[in-house]
């Protein structure tokens, strides 16, 4: 791990080790959650403190294919994407950990929370469906917002104040696009599969600091990468840590703890790495 010797610069701070690949990590309060490829029907929990595990949440009914979590401050809840079974997991964090699971077509994937405290859901199966839906912490859907040609793969989605979408895709074209309320591509950022700046490969999590710059996992390039407000030129955030990034899959950003949590994905040896004083993402390098 590499450190900086001024403590308000922005410092990978820990990493967590230990498991396979990570395919969802949040945090609430002094709880840190994790949940790896395979490990059916469980949660990891961290103390945000010291980043020790702390316990197992168990999920009953959770498969081997959840791709996302996102926690809800407001209704103290976490939820989980359950790809392979179709369906959403939202787990009560007081009391016993109650579970409540909804059904939903297509498939879930990537999760976020909107300033509302309705879930955001990106939904893809193995035909042409791929949406991005809404829906209260109790299940009701709101909306479903069909998303249009030139989307393939849609895998994260981040709503903004404009009630506009930040949608990460990947397939024919790799890039992060924001999406009307209809559906529709306004801008975007990439293109071609690629390595060079304005090419990604396999786009996955996003993160939006106050300034509205977005901050891209750049999966396969194993990298992250910095996207303006407009969607039109981009830099790289270079993170000091042993071996550099691997396979950053998913992306959580604590405004309120300046912290990121990068999630990898590789199958074996999954890495949580964590930052702290983050202010916004204009940095290039930690």
């Amino acid at each position: 791990m590499c450190l900086d010797s001024d403590s308000s610069s922005p410092t990978v701070i820990h990493v967590i080790t230990g498991g396979k690949s990570v395919r969802g990590v949040t945090s609430l309060g002094d709880d840190v959650f994790v949940v790896r490829h395979n490990s059916q029907e469980t949660i990891e929990v961290y103390d945000a403190n010291t980043f020790t595990l702390q316990r197992h949440i168990r999920v009953p009914g959770l498969g081997r294919q959840s791709y996302g979590l996102a926690a809800c401050p407001h209704y103290n809840c976490l939820y989980a994407s359950d790809w392979g079974h179709n369906s959403i997991h939202r787990v009560e964090l007081s009391g016993n950990n109650a579970v409540k699971k909804w059904s939903m077509t297509p498939s879930p994937v990537g999760l976020s929370v909107n300033s509302e405290h309705n879930l955001l859901v990106v939904c893809l199966d193995k035909t042409e469906d791929r949406d991005v839906q809404i829906f209260t912490t109790r299940g009701k859907r709101l909306q479903k917002i069909p998303l249009k040609a030139g989307i393939e793969r849609p895998w994260h989605a981040v709503q903004l104040p404009t009630g506009q979408f930040l949608v990460s895709h990947f397939g024919s074209l790799q890039r992060v696009c924001l999406v009307g309320v209809d559906g529709a591509v306004v801008r975007s950022y990439g293109g071609q599969q690629g390595s060079q700046l304005t090419q990604m490969n396999e786009p996955a999590g996003l993160a939006v600091d106050r300034e509205g710059r977005v901050l891209v996992a750049d999966q396969w390039n194993d990298r992250l990468l910095v996207i303006d407000q407009s969607l039109s030129s981009a830099h790289e955030m270079f993170v000091c840590v042993d071996g550099g990034l691997k396979g950053p899959y998913n992306l959580w950003y604590d405004q309120s703890r300046r912290r990121l949590y990068i999630g990898e994905c590789r199958l074996l040896g999954g890495r949580v790495i964590v930052v702290d004083n983050l202010k916004d993402f204009r940095t290039c390098r930690i």
